[in-house]
């Protein structure tokens, strides 16, 4: 299927604007089926109360034939016209909201809403490592940020409140926005504050929001920071992406504290606090997946069965170092790199670099059961807490992976279990 596929849809026209509102976002991708050459700039819609026509939805299909054309980017090209007076009309639906390493549902409608989401800043002292509690700054409480999934046309209607009691103003700067800071500047908000804003989504892909509200790399750097995934405009609601069994989302982070206060009794706190000269300089005291050591491992492993597919939406938040995210054991058989959706994704790769500030998606299949590690193969940072386990459950395949010797890992090895 090349280029764009044509979907018919019975449309009652209606007097009320509302009744056509939702199309009104996308008008280079409808045309009366009356008229197979006619691209009006705006939909025909003067018929007669109780009257229908038959339209023909017009969309691209990113990923799901592994290529994009000229057409499909035109399309996406013509969504930052002005259909203020459409939006007006856009049917109102909650984001549904996830912590890591969840994610929400895939959206199945082929219309845009008015997405309501909703954040809530404040500080949250947390077991960062084994040894130390650290105070994070969050979102909705969670490092990192609840997962946001929404669609190309959508209208974030995005609230952002600051309950953050150290005084700290905070916002959001989200990469799928498009305008200056990215939103940033609309939605400061100080101690007790609360601010609204509206971004309408022009271009499909993972992307990152953190907070942006100054020192950018404080912020950042203690936790707030999350993903948003924007679905590609697939006629009949389709995913845009091929099927996935699992979906996980992770993200990378660095840390950067001091080292613990000696009390009166000689003993170090159990308590540690950020170190900006260690940001400064780049030297994190720890690397984690998912905002703390062991938040993917032991209990908390993400898990799948043996013939399905499993698709991570990881982020590097950074703030310094980039991220060369590797699964022990297994390839990704497409790696949309850099966010990139309408592209053809990489095939069978084994090890994907992701600088700070960006995301991608990573589709693997699970073929043989086991314990699979995710690492960042720059891989002392193994050691300073970057590891993750995928435990795969199914039957053995010997004709694959298989010894006369059983499997021996080492005592106190980060890498199997």
């Amino acid at each position: 299927m090349l280029g764009r596929q044509r979907i018919a849809v019975s449309v009652v026209l209606a007097s009320a604007a509302g009744a056509f509102a939702p199309f009104l976002l996308f008008p280079k991708m409808l045309r009366l089926d009356s008229q197979p050459d006619s691209r009006p700039d705006k939909p025909v819609a003067s018929e007669s109360p109780g009257s229908s026509k038959k339209l023909v939805f017009i969309s691209p299909s990113p990923a799901l034939e592994g290529h994009e054309t000229g057409s499909d980017l035109d399309f996406y090209e013509t969504l930052d016209q002005d259909y203020s007076e459409a939006i007006a009309h856009l049917p109102v639906e909650e984001a549904i909201l996830t912590t890591a390493p969840h994610v929400p549902p895939p959206i199945t409608r082929d219309y845009p809403v008015l997405l309501r989401v909703s954040l809530t800043a404040y500080t949250k002292l947390i077991q960062l490592t084994n040894r130390y509690q650290y105070e994070q700054w969050t979102f909705n409480g969670t490092v990192p940020a609840p997962f946001i999934r929404a669609r190309v046309g959508d209208v974030v209607d995005l609230t952002l409140t600051n309950r953050d009691a150290t005084g700290n103003p905070h916002n959001i700067d989200c990469h799928a926005f498009t305008g200056p800071g990215g939103g940033s500047a609309l939605t400061t908000a100080e101690e007790g504050e609360t601010k609204a804003a509206r971004f309408r989504l022009l271009r499909p892909g993972i992307y990152l929001y953190h907070c942006a509200a100054a020192p950018v790399p404080v912020h950042i750097a203690n936790g707030m920071y999350g993903l948003m995934y924007v679905q590609p405009a697939v006629p009949g609601g389709g995913e845009g992406l091929p099927h996935a069994d699992r979906e996980y989302y992770v993200m990378q982070s660095e840390f950067y504290h001091e080292p613990p206060e000696v009390g009166d009794d000689g003993r170090p706190s159990r308590t540690v606090e950020f170190s900006y000269p260690n940001g400064l300089a780049e030297e994190p005291a720890v690397v984690v997946f998912n905002g703390r050591e062991s938040a993917a491992t032991r209990d908390a492993a993400l898990r799948a069965r043996t013939g399905e597919n499993v698709r991570l939406f990881f982020g590097n938040a950074g703030p310094n170092l980039t991220s060369s995210l590797h699964v022990i054991g297994s390839c990704y058989r497409r790696a949309y790199r850099d966010g990139d959706v309408l592209g053809p994704p990489a095939r069978f790769v084994s090890t994907v670099s992701v600088p700070p500030g960006g995301a991608t998606i990573l589709d693997m299949k699970m073929v043989v059961p086991g314990t699979y590690t995710l690492v960042d193969h720059a891989i002392f940072r193994l050691d300073k807490g970057a590891v993750g386990f995928l435990n795969v459950s199914g039957k053995p395949r010997p004709d694959i992976y298989g010894s006369q010797e059983p499997p021996a890992p080492c005592v106190g090895c980060k890498l199997h279990s």
